[in-house]
């Protein structure tokens, strides 16, 4: 899955970017420009949101790694979005209401938003540290369909620098097959700024995955799961995963908050099960 920071361009200094010629530099400043535009209309960050968002040379050392096309770009571009919206999300603490809690404290909370709809937010602890996790969830992501039933495969379909990627998701039916096959081309970005992780994602296109027979091409997004040492417990990690679907088709919206809730829980202890397998091994 995907984190950067949101006041990129205050990591790009003049002198930089007098250096940067043709679609590099149009490119850097276009995106710092839009960056900062939205960055403007974000509220006071909380403690860690504001780490993750702190200075950075995010984009000046992915354009000294090499010359990315203009299509490169624009997907990096929508990655930083895609985690500046979500973490915007999850920073307003205001109208979220509990779907789902049970005894260990795993909780899954809502809220309806005027510009996206009705998100999900799955907060959990998990008894593995934090390296363990993201490792499972960034590094191994296409092995996610071997511990998620919910997940029916992923697919790395391109690697744009360090830390973004597209992806090809085939979800599993529902159960029942109330939901049926669903799929999804994702741009997903991840990032570590000291001790929080952030792995960001939204819906893209991309030329190798056009619509597949069989499956509903669904929409991710804006969509994040932050990573965090539980405090005073560093061998502990606490996950917060903002969930945000758009499953396209003719379905009643009780039927899908109902699925896309139960998936949240479902996916908390598929990855703990995963996670304590990989330990013993």
């Amino acid at each position: 899955m995907l984190p950067a920071t949101f006041k990129l361009c205050a990591a790009i200094s003049h002198q930089h970017l007098r250096n940067v010629t043709g679609l590099r530099r149009k490119a850097a400043v276009a995106i710092s420009q839009e960056l900062s535009k939205l960055s403007c209309h974000s509220p006071g960050p909380g403690t860690w949101i504001n780490q993750v968002r702190r200075r950075s040379s995010l984009l000046s050392s992915r354009l000294e790694e090499k010359p990315f096309s203009e299509m490169e770009m624009s997907y990096i571009k929508q990655g930083e979005e895609a985690l500046q919206k979500s973490l915007s999300i999850l920073e307003d603490q205001d109208g979220w209401k509990t779907e789902t809690m049970v005894r260990n404290g795993d909780k899954v909370l809502s809220k309806v938003l005027p510009d996206v709809g009705k998100v999900f937010r799955l907060e959990v602890v998990v008894d593995q540290p934090l390296d363990a996790v993201y490792s499972e969830l960034v590094d191994n992501m296409e092995q996610m369909g071997d511990w998620n039933p919910n997940v029916k495969e992923v697919k790395i379909l391109q690697r744009i620098g360090k830390d973004t990627v597209i992806t090809h998701e085939k979800a599993a039916a529902a159960p029942g097959n109330i939901v049926g096959p669903r799929d999804f081309v994702s741009v997903r970005c991840s990032r570590r700024r000291g001790s929080t992780c952030v792995l960001a994602g939204m819906a893209t296109q991309h030329r190798a995955m056009p619509q597949q027979d069989g499956f509903v091409r669904a929409e991710n997004g804006p969509t994040c799961m932050v990573l965090r040492p539980l405090p005073g417990s560093p061998s502990q990690t606490k996950l917060t995963w903002l969930l945000s679907i758009d499953l396209k088709g003719w379905l009643p919206k009780s039927i899908i908050h109902q699925v896309l809730s139960q998936t949240q829980m479902d996916f908390a202890n598929h990855l703990r099960q995963r996670l304590a397998q990989a330990g013993t091994c």
